[in-house]
Formats: C-alpha cells, sequence, structure tokens
C-alpha cells in the first residue's frame, strides 16, 4: 500500500500540469486575453542547407516559428522564380520541406535564395561562391577521406617526428613545453566553442543551440573526469602518468579535429569553398603543431615505438570521419554537438596537463613561474598565426 502512495504522489505533479497545459491550449484566449502580435508575424523559416546540381538548386528549410507558416513566393538572386516544394507548401510547426528551384547557375558567383512566406514575410540565405554540390557515393567517400588524411592524420605524424630532437629538452625548458602545450590547446578549445556558437545562428531559436554547446562542453568535461580518475589507496588521486597524458592530449586532439573535419566536408557539401585547396593547406600548416602537443609529455621516458602510431591515428583519424559526416550526411545539429564536445576534451586534457605539472608545487606557482608563463603565451601565439592560415 506505501508503494501505491508513493506512485500516486510522484504521478499527481504530472497529472496536474499536463491539465493545467490543456487549459491554457484550449483557452489560451479566454485565460490570456487576445495577443497584440498577429500569429502571421511570428513565422519563421529556417533555411538550413543549399546544394547546387546541374540546372537546379535545392533549398532544405524548416518552420522554426510557433505557428504553421506557407511558402507563397521564391526569388533567386531578386528575381522570382519558379519553385517546387515537397511535401507542400504549408509548413507545421517544426515541419521541414524541399524546394527545388529550376535555375542555370553560374559556378563562382554568388547567389542568394529568398523564400517569401504568405504572410509577406522574407528568409534568404546566401552562398558566396558557389560550385556544384557533390552527390554521395564511392568517388566523394574516397575524396573525403583523403581530405580527413591530408588535413588530420599526415600533419600530427609530421608535429610526431619533432620527438627525436625534443627528447634533449631538460629542466626548465621541458616545463616551459608543456605549458606551451597547454596554449596550444587552450587555443584548440577556444576556437572549438567560437565555431561551435557560430553554427548556432544557423539553427532556429526553437532549437536552444546554446544549450546544446553547454550539454556538450560540460557534458564531457566531467565525464573525462570522472573517466580519467585513478585511485590509489583510499580515495587519493595522482596525476596521470606521461603515457596516459598523451593518450588523454591525443583524445581531446582527435575530438577537435573531427570538428575541423565536419566543417570541410560541409563547406565542400554547402558549395561555399571555391578555395578548398587553400583551407586544406591552412589546416594542415595549423594542424602540425599539435604532433608537438603530444610528444611533449614523454619525452622523459619514451614509450615503444607502436605507441607513436597508435597515437597518431587517435589524433589525426577522427578528420576522416569529420569529413564523412559533414561531407555525406551534414547536419548543423550534429556540428555543434560534436565541436562542444571536442572543446569540453580540449579543456578536460588542460585540466590533466595542469595536474601533472602540479604534482611538486602548487597549481598557481605552476601557472605564473615566468617560463610557464612564456610558454603558454608562446603557444597559444603559434596556433594564432598558423590559424590565419585558415581564414578563408
Amino acid at each position: 500500500m506505501n508503494r501505491i502512495r508513493l506512485i500516486l504522489f510522484a504521478l499527481l505533479p504530472l497529472v496536474l500540469l499536463g491539465a493545467m497545459i490543456g487549459l491554457l491550449l484550449s483557452s489560451e484566449t479566454l485565460l490570456l486575453g487576445p495577443s497584440p502580435v498577429p500569429p502571421e508575424a511570428l513565422q519563421r523559416l529556417t533555411l538550413e542547407r543549399m546544394a547546387f546540381y546541374p540546372g537546379e538548386i535545392v533549398v532544405w528549410v524548416r518552420n522554426t516559428g510557433p505557428g504553421p507558416a506557407r511558402i507563397g513566393q521564391v526569388l533567386v538572386n531578386e528575381a522570382i522564380w519558379s519553385f517546387d516544394v515537397t511535401p507542400g507548401p504549408e509548413l507545421s510547426r517544426l515541419a521541414r520541406a524541399t524546394v527545388t528551384i529550376p535555375y542555370d547557375w553560374v559556378e563562382g558567383e554568388p547567389h542568394e535564395v529568398r523564400l517569401i512566406t504568405d504572410a509577406g514575410l522574407v528568409f534568404k540565405k546566401q552562398v558566396d561562391v558557389t560550385t556544384a554540390t557533390p552527390v554521395p557515393g564511392w568517388r566523394y567517400f574516397g575524396l573525403f577521406a583523403l581530405l580527413g588524411i591530408y588535413v588530420g592524420v599526415i600533419p600530427v605524424f609530421l608535429g610526431l617526428l619533432w620527438f627525436p630532437f625534443l627528447t634533449a629538452v631538460r629542466g626548465r625548458w621541458m616545463e616551459g613545453l608543456l605549458s606551451f602545450t597547454v596554449g596550444l590547446l587552450a587555443f584548440l578549445g577556444l576556437d572549438a566553442l567560437k565555431e561551435a556558437f557560430e553554427a548556432v545562428g544557423q539553427l532556429g531559436p526553437v532549437f536552444k543551440g546554446e544549450a546544446l554547446v553547454v550539454l556538450g562542453l560540460f557534458g564531457t568535461f566531467f565525464g573525462l573526469v570522472a573517466l580519467g580518475q585513478r585511485r590509489k589507496g583510499e580515495e587519493q588521486e595522482v596525476a596521470p602518468s606521461g603515457l596516459r597524458l598523451a593518450y588523454l592530449i591525443a583524445l581531446g586532439i582527435g575530438l577537435h579535429n573531427l570538428g575541423e573535419g565536419l566543417a570541410i566536408g560541409a563547406a565542400y557539401q554547402l558549395g561555399e569553398v571555391a578555395l578548398g585547396a587553400f583551407l586544406v593547406l591552412g589546416f594542415t600548416i595549423h594542424n602540425t603543431t599539435e604532433g608537438l602537443a603530444i610528444v611533449s609529455p614523454i619525452l622523459r621516458a619514451p614509450p615503444r615505438r607502436y605507441h607513436f602510431l597508435l597515437l597518431g591515428l587517435v589524433a589525426g583519424a577522427p578528420t576522416i570521419a569529420g569529413t564523412w559526416i559533414g561531407g555525406l550526411t551534414y547536419s548543423v545539429l550534429m556540428a555543434i554537438l560534436f565541436l562542444a564536445i571536442g572543446a569540453g576534451a580540449i579543456f578536460q586534457v588542460i585540466y590533466e596537463i595542469v595536474r601533472f605539472q602540479a604534482r611538486r608545487r602548487p597549481v598557481l606557482q605552476v601557472l605564473t613561474v615566468p617560463h610557464n608563463l612564456v610558454g603558454l603565451v608562446l603557444g597559444f601565439l603559434v596556433m594564432y598565426v598558423t590559424g590565419l592560415w585558415v581564414a578563408v
């Protein structure tokens, strides 16, 4: 009997909440009075993606407003154009439709599509440099894999080649190098967060993209902290070993590179990159320094050679997966989540490095020692300068 009463008390708030919601939905005008804003003025269409195929432009649009909306007209470069909507021009809340526009677009030129609702509201999307959208298939599957290898795998392994030279580093130089790594990673983490919030702007407010960023960031950070805890004796935490820390750095960089792969693949898929080779070159130069960050914790105790292969793959191979996801099945929600996860993983790695350095001195002293501070700033500046190559 007590169990039944407990279940009833658990269900009671839910039943009352449902009744209140039903009352509000059925008698909104009676309870709250007429809305000062007509429903048509609240219409909102989000143009999620544009694709360019021979002789046509395809736009994927979603109704992110509070009520239904109907697509009345389509303009391409300010000219009214014929169009077809699947499944239909009437979109209920959160419904998605595909707008197909027969249009002979011009390679390399800007194209803007505007959708006008029956209420006269205009929603638009522009591609500055138009290129043909790749059609999913084995050819592009291989192309995106090569892009991932060029951008993520090869640069990381090139950075690992610094290991023999860096083994001669001793004393303060070693500590400064670890702080240099923190600077590199801090830039990567902030960069991933910036890209995630930029992607939020492509979503309608209804999806609460900012909350998704927070979920991915803090969920990943605290999740990895919990998984990475090691106990010695009774509840006494110890800092991670050098090799384990190297793998944590490789994992954090790998998740970040997954986001970079998404950006590159999506740029090709969305037809927004004409200077793709320059973008790849920029990422390659930018990512070579990541290998330096990976080897920093293992200079004093070099591991077996196969670990270098595994470390390079953990950090670089996710770029391939990212280009596949971004290029063949692009999703803004997925991009935001992966970028936030990558940022959370990188900040968790920074936390582990600081713990690693603080084994013999307080954390505040680790961060304020001159050679550590110089290394931190230099690492951030190196990523900033090499990142200029990526600015397209």
